[in-house]
């Protein structure tokens, strides 16, 4: 599997992944601002009449997109449970364990049904048993407690918890200084 690119806006603030064809599109169109990082990939292209050398374009880690304008942040990002997991670090909230993917589920600390909503401050991963003994009560009904608060991840977390483990040190590196202080990684 190809490592994907960090792209950031002009500022150097994170906005998202893109794979090395999108990448040499913006080198192409001479959208790339700055870069850092290793390279992912090289890309060659065709040979030059005059000179007889071969082009190519070395795509890197992290690159950043200037223009006429900044793209504007996402303040909240979209909640999903495989990136929930990945906050809460595929530990069950309540109980404490840690599950697969497919072990645990979504719960809602304050229930839907008492007017909880489906962000991620009122969301927490739960394994099965700990989430259908929790149900639709509150946690101080049944004496249950949180091991730790649930939390919204900034654009920075957001994008490490998207892409796991396909993320490069590099990469890491880059993200890791805008983590909220409640962040795992």
């Amino acid at each position: 599997m190809d490592a994907r690119i960090l792209r950031l806006n002009a500022a150097g603030q994170p906005l998202e992944w893109i794979d090395w064809q999108v990448a040499v599109c913006l080198y192409a169109r001479d959208l790339v601002s700055w870069s850092l990082g290793g390279v992912v990939r090289k890309i060659y292209g065709g040979c030059s009449r005059m000179t007889g050398r071969q082009s190519y374009i070395e795509v890197p880690a992290i690159l950043a997109c200037g223009g006429g304008r900044l793209a504007p942040m996402r303040q909240v990002p979209p909640l999903s449970n495989p990136a929930l997991f990945a906050r809460d670090n595929h530990q069950c909230l309540y109980c404490g364990r840690y599950f697969s993917a497919k072990e645990l589920s979504r719960d809602h600390v304050q229930p839907r049904s008492r007017g909880g909503r489906d962000r991620w401050i009122n969301v927490v991963a739960a394994c099965k048993r700990c989430n259908q003994r929790k149900g639709s009560w509150l946690l101080e009904e049944i004496n249950m407690e949180l091991i730790a608060l649930p939390y919204c991840p900034n654009a920075a977390e957001y994008l490490a918890l998207i892409n796991g483990s396909r993320i490069r040190e590099d990469q890491a590196e880059y993200l890791r200084p805008q983590f909220s202080r409640l962040s795992h990684f």
